[in-house]
């Protein structure tokens, strides 16, 4: 069956916090709105959602069957499926899934988040969103003075030390390579008290299921609890190329993400982003919010376009097409 019936107001690409604010957002404001969701969150693997007022420990899963609900209470169509491709038709646009159906919309949103590439070493990816980490204001609180390592990536580790030096005055900068110290970061950490240690990290020590340690090439260790990494953050939006949309690259360490205003609109004309698509570091509330206020702009556009037709009609003497 073809499913291009329905040509709906806005298709949001992505269905996480930003999309899911954005699509109750919309239909809130009466727009025929469908939510396409590939799953694969970024935070599912975490216990529980941070930083969001009154919803603090929540399951992240618990979190989108929540948001999906409230979406339909108000009309809006949520779809499970991977947009494979875009293109424009008809001044729309169209959107190919892929189970082999379409959907079609004036505007599109997009929330599809990033995917965050681990550093290479073993374990590392089976302990994410656990003991092996990345945000302090996420999971700050909860490592609280911890024993905590930092592996470096790029000179960016020595202000990730420092931030989380806040949580805990158990604090390793691991070089693991990476850097090299100026005399004045040296000074810095050692003011702060965080540890440095040279040597090349070659993977984790876990016990009983939990984070114990770190081992080195040259056969050492270091004790841990937590483990602190930079992923390279890459954006989910390549499947959009052909309609004029690509990734840019980041100011500050490798990945990718998608240019927007404030408002979340991209140079592509029809094309809004929101959410870890624009902003790599956006928390749960932060991308909520970035997908309501996308949601709002993109209902002035189509505002300014339905009046700009009405009046179109009206001068042609044809009659006014009824409200939905």
């Amino acid at each position: 069956m073809d499913r291009r019936e329905q040509l709906f107001d806005v298709a949001i690409i992505g269905g996480g916090p930003a999309g899911l604010s954005a699509g109750v957002a919309l239909a809130r404001a009466l727009r025929s709105v469908v939510v396409i969701d590939a799953g694969g969150q970024r935070n599912l693997k975490a216990e529980g959602v941070h930083g969001f007022l009154t919803r603090e420990g929540m399951s992240p899963h618990a979190l989108l069957e929540a948001g999906r609900r409230e979406l339909a209470e108000f009309g809006g169509k949520a779809v499970t499926g991977y947009v494979n491709s875009g293109r424009r038709e008809d001044g729309n646009f169209l959107l190919s899934l892929d189970d082999g159906s379409f959907r079609s919309a004036r505007r599109l949103l997009i929330t599809s988040g990033i995917t965050d590439h681990l550093p290479d070493l073993p374990g590392v990816a089976e302990r994410w969103g656990r003991d092996v980490l990345y945000c302090p204001y996420c999971h700050g609180w909860e490592i609280r003075n911890r024993n905590v390592g930092v592996l470096a990536a790029d000179a960016h580790a020595v202000r990730q030390a420092l931030t989380f030096r806040q949580w805990s005055p158990h604090v390793t900068l691991l070089l693991n390579g990476a850097i090299r110290l100026s005399p004045g970061e040296a000074e810095q950490l050692e003011a702060r008290n965080v540890h440095v240690v040279e040597g090349k990290v070659r993977g984790l020590d876990i016990q009983h299921d939990r984070l114990a340690g770190v081992h080195f090439d040259d056969g050492s260790a270091v004790p841990l609890e937590v483990l602190v990494v930079s992923p390279a953050t890459v954006s989910k939006a390549d499947m959009l190329q052909a309609i004029g949309l690509e990734p840019d690259g980041l100011e500050e360490g490798p990945g990718s993400r998608l240019a927007a205003d404030d408002s979340g609109q991209t140079s592509c004309p029809g094309v809004w982003a929101a959410g870890n698509a624009t902003d790599v570091s956006a928390q749960v509330m932060t991308a909520a919010a970035a997908g309501l206020k996308a949601a709002e702009a993109i209902n002035a556009d189509l505002v300014l376009e339905d009046t700009r037709q009405a009046v179109e009609r009206a001068r042609a003497g044809t009659a006014p097409v009824p409200a939905p």
